[in-house]
């Protein structure tokens, strides 16, 4: 068996995203009621009854929404570190002791036939962290909310045969809305959101020769659009002589199962 994914959901309303091999499926984030959540398997014809567990990435209300009631309605276990575990648990409502698992930043953890990378990003959460997926030496990397790409993620996520990819906003469009600014300087800054421009620029240092899927994710529903999105990071690709289809993800439309091979 190969490794397949969907993005169920990306974007600032909600996040989910879920990824087999054999007999293990496995959900990353669970980021909507669990009403909405069981449409979007519904999109992809997978049973969430079948699923093995819920990695979570990080606190925030668009990664955990509906994650207490998936957790429980499927009687699934949650895997999040320490930090993660005490910023989150007065939110998920009641949980038994063997639904709740610690899976640190920097571990790797096995499941069946997949391995899965943690790996720390900067975002203004209690200690966020985002995941790679390896299986007979294919790659998958989930790559958002952060506010920079530094050196230590794009080693740890290169050459990757596809990539889930954040390209939050569009500066510009960010400058001149309607936000505050003390939100404009949140999503701006260090510990916040990458770029359209941003997302291109790493993209073009990590993509490697096997690299066959990209999909722009975490779009801002006011500060980009996704035509604007694909134009920006495929014009600095193309730059620097990368050609490749890039692909939208959705906030409420989960991408048909893409299989890695």
């Amino acid at each position: 068996m190969t490794m397949r994914f969907s993005v169920l959901a990306s974007g600032s309303t909600g996040n989910a995203f879920y990824i087999e091999s054999g007999d293990n499926r496995l959900l990353v984030d669970a980021g909507l009621s669990g009403k909405q959540l069981d449409k979007l398997f519904q999109q992809v014809q997978i049973d969430p009854q079948t699923l093995s567990g819920i990695l979570v990435t990080h606190e925030h209300s668009d990664h955990i929404k509906g994650l207490g009631i998936a957790a429980r309605k499927y009687n699934l276990p949650i895997y999040a570190n320490d930090k993660t575990w005490r910023a989150m648990e007065g939110s998920l409502g009641k949980l038994t002791t063997d639904q709740k698992f610690h899976f640190e930043m920097g571990e790797v953890k096995t499941f069946g036939d997949l391995d899965v990378e943690s790996f720390g990003v900067s975002h203004d959460a209690a200690e966020p962290m985002f995941y790679t997926f390896h299986k007979n030496g294919k790659k998958v990397a989930l790559v958002t909310d952060l506010g920079y790409v530094s050196e230590r993620i794009k080693k740890t996520v290169e050459q990757a045969d596809a990539y889930i990819f954040e390209a939050n906003h569009d500066v510009d469009m960010l400058r001149m809305g309607r936000y505050p600014w003390s939100v404009k300087r949140r999503i701006l800054g260090d510990s916040g959101h990458v770029s359209n421009e941003d997302c291109g620029l790493a993209l073009a240092d990590i993509i490697g020769n096997q690299t066959k899927r990209i999909y722009l994710a975490h779009l801002s529903q006011d500060n980009n659009m996704k035509d604007l999105a694909r134009m920006s990071v495929d014009q600095i690709l193309q730059e620097r002589g990368i050609q490749m289809e890039l692909h939208d993800t959705d906030p409420q439309k989960a991408t048909p199962l893409y299989d890695v091979g």
